[in-house]
């Protein structure tokens, strides 16, 4: 009876050993999702900052070759009302 019992443990281990899932393969997948989802967050993060890095220089140009023109008009303006006194 003592032999049935250890032989019964021993498969019984046998199958739960069987049954168990790999930690280190699943260890490895939940690592490596979290690393793609770490990776996507730090691209959308990189993309928004270059784009609104972007937008703000655009701006700034912007604003710059305004200046630029109203600079210009000025100094038409004040050639016109030089040329005609």
């Amino acid at each position: 009876m003592k032999k049935v019992a250890i032989v019964t443990a021993a498969v019984l281990a046998l199958g739960l050993t069987a049954c168990n899932k790999n930690n280190a393969e699943n260890n490895a997948a939940n690592e490596t999702a979290v690393e793609n989802n770490a990776e996507y967050d730090v691209n959308a993060a990189t993309n928004d900052s270059v784009n609104a890095a972007d937008n703000a220089l655009n701006a700034t140009g912007n604003a710059v070759e305004n200046a630029g023109n109203a600079l210009e008009n000025a100094g038409a303006t004040a050639n016109n009302v030089t040329e005609n006194k």
